[in-house]
C-alpha cells in the first residue's frame, strides 16, 4: 500500500511539474528497474482479474508490468493508474473503460486491442503500436508521439484540450509524427491537438473538430474532411492532396497559414 501511494503521488507530482510540455520523461531514468521490469507474472495478473470477477474492477495502480505478454487478456474496467507497461504486449487485449491515467506504455504493443471509453490522462505512449485498435469514445490526453494507429478508430473520442480545466497546463493528445493512416476519426474532438508531421493519409475525419489543432507538416492526402471543422487550425506546410469533401468542410477559410498548404 505504501509503495502504491508513493508511486501515485510521484505520478501526480510529475504531471504537475511538467504538464505544460506534457513531458513526464524529463529526469526519469527509463532504464531503471521501475521502468523495465515486472513484479508480477501473467498468471498472477490473471489471478487478480479472476478474483475481481464481476465485482470491483481489478486494481493494478502503480504496478510494474513492463515486458509481460498480456495479449488477449480481458482488462476491462481495470485500474492501471501510474502502472508501468513499457514494451508490454497487449495485442488483442480488452481495456474497455479501463483507467490508464499517468500510466507508462512506451513501445507497448496494443495491436487490435479494444480501449472503448478508456481514460488516458497524461499517459505516456510514445512509439506505441495501436494498429487496428478501437479507442471509440475514449478520453485521450496522452503523448502518442511516433505511435502507429494505422486503421485504428478514435471515433467519438475526446483528444482535445478542455479549456475549462487547464490548471496544470495545456493537457491534450500529442500525436506528433504519428502514423494515422486510414484512421477512423469520425466526430472525434481533436481541437488543439498536436498533429505536426503526422500521416493522416486516407483518414476519415468526417465531423471531427480540428479547431486550433497543430497540423504543420502533416500529410492529409486523400483524407475525408466532410464537416471537419478547421477553424484556427495551423496548416503550414501540411499536404492536402486529393481530399474528399473539402467543399463541405467547416471554417476552412478560418484556418491559419492555408496559403502555405501543399496541394499538388
Amino acid at each position: 500500500m505504501r509503495r502504491t501511494v508513493a508511486l501515485t503521488t510521484l505520478g501526480f507530482a510529475l504531471v504537475a511539474t511538467v504538464a505544460s510540455a506534457q513531458d513526464m520523461m524529463r529526469d526519469v531514468d527509463l532504464t531503471s528497474p521501475a521502468m523495465v521490469s515486472a513484479e508480477m507474472s501473467r498468471q498472477e495478473v490473471e489471478a487478480v482479474l479472476a478474483k475481481a470477477g464481476a465485482g470491483a474492477p481489478a486494481d493494478f495502480t502503480g504496478t510494474r508490468l513492463s515486458g509481460l505478454d498480456l495479449s488477449g487478456l480481458d482488462l476491462s474496467r481495470s485500474v492501471l493508474r501510474a502502472a508501468r507497461l513499457n514494451k508490454t504486449k497487449l495485442s488483442g487485449a480488452r481495456l474497455d473503460r479501463a483507467i490508464l491515467d499517468q500510466a507508462w506504455l512506451l513501445d507497448a504493443d496494443l495491436t487490435g486491442a479494444s480501449l472503448k471509453d478508456a481514460n488516458l490522462f497524461a499517459t505516456q505512449m510514445a512509439r506505441a503500436h495501436l494498429d487496428g485498435a478501437d479507442l471509440t469514445g475514449a478520453h485521450i490526453a496522452a503523448d502518442l508521439s511516433g505511435a502507429s494507429l494505422v486503421g485504428a478508430s478514435i471515433a467519438d473520442a475526446h483528444l482535445g484540450a478542455d479549456m475549462r480545466n487547464q490548471s496544470m497546463g495545456l493537457m491534450r493528445a500529442v500525436l506528433r509524427s504519428a502514423n494515422l493512416e486510414r484512421l477512423n476519426a469520425r466526430n472525434a474532438d481533436l481541437s488543439r491537438v498536436d498533429l505536426e508531421f503526422a500521416s493522416l493519409r486516407g483518414a476519415d475525419l468526417t465531423g471531427a473538430s480540428l479547431r486550433n489543432a497543430q497540423l504543420g507538416g502533416a500529410d492529409l492526402t486523400g483524407a475525408t474532411v466532410i464537416d471537419t471543422d478547421f477553424e484556427g487550425a495551423d496548416l503550414a506546410s501540411a499536404r492536402l492532396i486529393a481530399p474528399i469533401g473539402l467543399d463541405r468542410a467547416k471554417n476552412f477559410d478560418k484556418a491559419k497559414n492555408s496559403e502555405r498548404l501543399i496541394r499538388q
